[in-house]
């Protein structure tokens, strides 16, 4: 099963960093995504060197937890030769991480 079948997101951006939230479709889901989107699998989701720094924050009562990726968006928009300096994109990348493991 794929985050994307129990869960949708939502990505901002500020700078270098990226804001990913993660919110359950279903309450139900609320305890699976605590226990297997942790910051160490995100880290590893997106590969070594993707940012200098990995953040989640809990909102149980929304059923949504919040990663903060510092220096994820190489440099930022006016600074990034990325095609998607906003990384806007980002929530549907992590959205792709299996979560039966």
């Amino acid at each position: 099963m794929l985050l994307h079948d129990i869960a949708h997101g939502r990505t901002g951006d500020k700078g270098d960093t990226s804001n990913i939230s993660i919110i359950a479709y279903d309450p139900k889901d609320w305890d699976t995504l605590v226990q297997t989107v942790t910051v160490d699998r995100v880290r590893a989701h997106f590969g070594p060197g993707f940012a200098s720094g990995v953040t989640r924050y809990l909102v149980p009562q929304l059923h949504a937890m919040n990663f903060v990726l510092k220096g994820a968006l190489t440099g930022g928009v006016t600074r990034s030769l990325a095609l998607d300096a906003h990384g806007k994109c980002l929530a549907s990348v992590l959205l792709e991480m299996d979560v039966d493991a």
